[in-house]
């Protein structure tokens, strides 16, 4: 089955990528979440 759209990688690491996610309060503890739950990836 072929991929219907290809991901722009700078738009996607914009959007949900660890430097976002540390700055916004809401985002740090999504990370501090799955940090504890252990995520091989703690964000993309």
């Amino acid at each position: 089955m072929e991929r219907l759209t290809k991901t722009k990688k700078i738009k996607r690491k914009r959007k949900h990528g660890f430097l976002r996610r540390k700055k916004t309060h809401a985002g740090k503890r999504v990370v501090k979440r799955r940090r504890q739950k252990g995520r091989k990836r703690i964000a993309i």
